[in-house]
Order: C-alpha cells, then sequence, then structure tokens
C-alpha cells in the first residue's frame, strides 16, 4: 500500500479519498512549518500532499529516496523545487482550476471595494464619523473593463464585468477573435487598452514577457483617472511606479492582493489614501480550498493505484507501457512547440500538429500536448502539457491533429505548422539516434539537433554572410558550436540555425539583425 504525508491543512474529505482509494495515509498538518523534521521522515513516504506552508527544497527532494509524486493542493509551486523533483523522477502535480472563480470573484470584489471607497468609509463609519461627502464614488455601470490576460481567471472576470454592462476590452496575445466574440469582448492592443479603460485588472501569469507589464512607461499611457486592480500576481506592476502615478493623481486608486515580496508586512503602498490591500486572499474561500483538497487526493490517488497522471508539471499524460517509446517524442514535440512559440509574436489562431511515418501509430496525446506546451512556454509559464489544451482552448486556438501512414526520407516525421493572425509557420522534426532533430524550417530542408542556445536567422542567400555573421558572434565572444544552412532556393530565401556555448544577448542579437541582408535574428533557448 502506498503511504502518502500530508504536511499542510487539508479537509477531512481529501484524507478520507486517500483512505478510500487504498493510500496509507498520515495528517499532520503543521509538520511541514518544521523542515528538519519533515527532512527525517520524507523518505518513509511515496506521496507528499502539500500547499503552500511545505518547502519541497532540493534537501528534501534528496531525501525523499521513495517519494513518486509531489502534489500542490492550489495553482502556484513557488514552494516545490520542479527541477530537483524532475531529476529524481518524482512528478509534480497541481489543481490549476479549483480556485479560478473564487480569484475572479476577489477581483470583482476588488474593483467595488476601490471604486466606491469601501474600506475607508467601513473604517470611517466604526469610528463613529458620518463623511458621506468624503467617500463620494463612481457607478462602474458603462464603463470600459480592460482585461490584460483573458484566459481561465481573466474570460471569468470579463463574463462578470459583461453582466455588470461595463464595456469589456482584451489584451491577449493568445485570444483569437472567435474567442473574444463569444465572450462578449473586445480584443485590443496594450497600448489601446490602456488609453481606453476605465478599470485595469490583470490575470496574467509572472514571466519574463508580462514583468512589470504595467511599468513606469505604460503607466504613463494609462487613461487619467483609471482604477487598477492586480489580483494575479506580483511583479506585474512596478510598485514604485504605481505610487507615483497615485501620488501625482494620475491614477485614481489601485486594489492590490499581490505584490512583489511576500508576505507583505511592510510596503510603500501601505497606508495609501488610494489603496485597497488584501493578504494575497484571491483563493481564500472555503469553496476553493475544499475543491483544491479534493481534487490533489484523487489525482495523487489514481497515480499512486494505477499510474494515472493528470495536472502534472514535469511530466506526460502516458502509462508505464507506453513512456519508453513515447519519451523521446514527447521531446521532440516539446521543442518543435517551443521552437515555434519563441518565433511567434502575433496571437495564434490554429496550432496543426501532422504524424507521418511509425509515429502517427503511437498514443499521440501526449505528444500533441507537448507541442501545444512548447508553442505557450514562451508566454504562459504555468503551462504544462495536461494544461495547455485546455489553455488553448480557452483562448480559441484550433487544434488540429494529422495521420499519414508514411514518411519521406524518414521512418518518423513530426510536422508542426502554427497559423497566426498574420503568418503561416511550419517545422518539421524527427528521432535519429534517440536525440531530436529539425529536418525542415518553413519548407527550407536543413537538419539539426537541438541545443540549449541557438541563433536563428532569415536572411537572403547573398555571397558574404556567412563570414559576416561568424565575424560578429566571434567579436562578441560567441563561441559557435554547430552551423546549420538551409536555402529555398539560389539567391533567395536562407536560414541559419546555429547552436552557441551561451545565450545571445540582446547586445550581440541587435548586431546580427543590422547585417546586411537580415531579415530576421532571435535567440533561442530549449
Amino acid at each position: 500500500m502506498p503511504k502518502v504525508l500530508v504536511s499542510d491543512a487539508l479537509s477531512e474529505t481529501a484524507v478520507n479519498i486517500f483512505k478510500e482509494r487504498g493510500v496509507d495515509v498520515d495528517y499532520e498538518p503543521s509538520l511541514g512549518k518544521d523542515k528538519d523534521k519533515l527532512l527525517s521522515v520524507i523518505g518513509d513516504y511515496d506521496g507528499l500532499a502539500v500547499r503552500s506552508a511545505t518547502k519541497a527544497t532540493a534537501p528534501i527532494i534528496e531525501a525523499a529516496k521513495n517519494l513518486k509524486v509531489i502534489g500542490r493542493a492550489g495553482i502556484g509551486v513557488d514552494n516545490i523545487d520542479i527541477k530537483s523533483a524532475t531529476a529524481a523522477g518524482i512528478v509534480v502535480m497541481n489543481t490549476p482550476y479549483g480556485n479560478a472563480i473564487t480569484t475572479a470573484e476577489h477581483a470583482i470584489a476588488m474593483m467595488f471595494a476601490l471604486v466606491r471607497n469601501i474600506p475607508q468609509a467601513n473604517q470611517s463609519t466604526h469610528a463613529g464619523k458620518w463623511e458621506k461627502s468624503a467617500f463620494m464614488g463612481a457607478e462602474v455601470f458603462g464603463k470600459t473593463l480592460g482585461v490584460i490576460g483573458c484566459g481561465n481567471i481573466g474570460s471569468i472576470v470579463a463574463n462578470r464585468g459583461v453582466g455588470l454592462k461595463m464595456r469589456v476590452i482584451a489584451f491577449d496575445p493568445f485570444l483569437t477573435e472567435e474567442r473574444a466574440v463569444e465572450l462578449g469582448v473586445e480584443k485590443v492592443d496594450i497600448g489601446d487598452l490602456l488609453k481606453r479603460a476605465d478599470i485595469v485588472t490583470l490575470h496574467t501569469p509572472l514571466t519574463d514577457q508580462t514583468r512589470n507589464i504595467l511599468g513606469r512607461d505604460n503607466l504613463a499611457v494609462l487613461k487619467k483617472g483609471a482604477f487598477v486592480v492586480n489580483c494575479a500576481r506580483g511583479g506585474l506592476v512596478d510598485e514604485a511606479a504605481l505610487k507615483d502615478a497615485l501620488d501625482e493623481g494620475r491614477i485614481a486608486g489601485a486594489a492590490l492582493d499581490v505584490y512583489e515580496t511576500e508576505p507583505a508586512t511592510k510596503h510603500p503602498l501601505f497606508g495609501h489614501p488610494k489603496v485597497v490591500a488584501t493578504p494575497h486572499l484571491g483563493a481564500s474561500t472555503r469553496e476553493a480550498q475544499e475543491n483544491v483538497a479534493i481534487q490533489i487526493a484523487e489525482q495523487m490517488a489514481d497515480y499512486l493505484i494505477r499510474g494515472a497522471v493528470s495536472n502534472s508539471l514535469n511530466s506526460p499524460s502516458v502509462t508505464a507501457e507506453e513512456a519508453p517509446r513515447l519519451k523521446p517524442f514527447v521531446s521532440l514535440a516539446d521543442k518543435l512547440g517551443l521552437f515555434a512559440g519563441q518565433l511567434t509574436q502575433t496571437g495564434v489562431k490554429e496550432i496543426e500538429i501532422s504524424y507521418e511515418g511509425e509515429v502517427s501509430e503511437l498514443n499521440t496525446k501526449p505528444l500533441t500536448a507537448a507541442a501545444v506546451a512548447g508553442v505557450l512556454k514562451p508566454m504562459l509559464s504555468e503551462v504544462n502539457v495536461v494544461n495547455a489544451p485546455v489553455l488553448a482552448k480557452e483562448r480559441g486556438i484550433s487544434i488540429v491533429e494529422t495521420y499519414r501512414d508514411d514518411a519521406d526520407s524518414y521512418d518518423s516525421v513530426i510536422r508542426l505548422r502554427i497559423v497566426t493572425e498574420q503568418q503561416d509557420r511550419t517545422v518539421s522534426g524527427t528521432i535519429f539516434g534517440a536525440l531530436p532533430r529539425i529536418v525542415e524550417i518553413k519548407g527550407v530542408e536543413m537538419e539539426a539537433a537541438f541545443a540549449p542556445h541557438m541563433l536563428y536567422t532569415t536572411n537572403e542567400d547573398k555571397p558574404g554572410f556567412i563570414g559576416a555573421l561568424g565575424q560578429t558572434l566571434g567579436a562578441a565572444g560567441v563561441n559557435i558550436a554547430t552551423f546549420n544552412l538551409g536555402r529555398s532556393a539560389p539567391g533567395e530565401g536562407a536560414i541559419a540555425l546555429v547552436a552557441v556555448d551561451d545565450p545571445v544577448s540582446d547586445d550581440v542579437l541587435e548586431k546580427v539583425r543590422a547585417l546586411p541582408h537580415v531579415t530576421q535574428a532571435a535567440a533561442l533557448s530549449f
């Protein structure tokens, strides 16, 4: 019988689910706060169920010799060292959808509290004052609600805004026009949203692309007198710039549930008369906590008893029998998707994956999920092979799979086609010597192994380009590992895929883009 340790406070229902499904469970809700004791006992368990108090660090994982799965009752996994868990063969699961409604409702509540001055009026009235004129508010009816990030939670907020008879506009690179129509929102770019929105609410994960999405420059563009609501992630808003905008009167108010550093016991915005602040309460309802606890117990029990994998952040949904044969193709699909995703700058409308040859006879569901996850990863840090299809569906992205019994020149080929609002891109790959390789880009045949750091360029096929590129990289101290070329026809379009020892910096990238005949240059990471 597998044995699970519940080291944080989960509901009694969740504990009973483990027992009913044949899992031995130890419920010690305070143990997660004692890292030394956790370190001493973790080696006895097959599963670890946590919330946010337990820190599953590298030393804990190293001591967990029998651990097979870590389950996080909730979305955020900052308290779990996923890299160490993956290296140790431990599946990490979360429950990404159990608290979506709760978080969306908190954002709406914060919006009302902000525009109607409810916290300030409450404090004043409790103090025995009667200051009606001091707390003049505003209606949300007829106002423009700008939703940044229109995925699972953002779409719920948008729906509630439509119900409140607000004009809802949304910025999300992955939101298609069809999905926007379905939601009843207008899809806009970030600049248009900032200029038009009376209230801006954030519902996007924190990634390199979204960090400080409301930074000083964007806050300066924001409509004068607008309100800002952030119940998503700390770091999406430049807090110092926000304070300046509030002090200067350019922004009417802000409601914050998340902060760059948490727990936030001291903060420059605490006590500000135009700020409503709560201590990361987005997911804090009885219903949400019960939902995520039940879900994680069900997922972990299914994995430990039957081998089923759900909502994993580091493992595809495959059976034990399929895993050895599928593993290299999962890696190939992920890298092809990541290749295309890093080069995609506009909204994705369709992802088509074609399986040709022997791979078409396999269970391709985890391969498709891996490819879609790869496409979405550059924009959505929390995407994984399990939730990627759901995230794509929420954004109206069509997923198409096609199959061919034979493949030209290779035993198996996976061909990935990305259709965006502005372009159509293809990339194909195969497995050679158990390793994934690219065999075609945009119709140009070429063979290249994936590397951790790569430079991708498209250029006119003119003499001297290769030498100029090599000199530019050499002068910048960038060492070339491999150099792969392909072209559509002599003198026409050409592609270079260069593996380098270290990441290509922005400065070097600009120098490459400035070279004669270069039409595109991008740094890639795998």
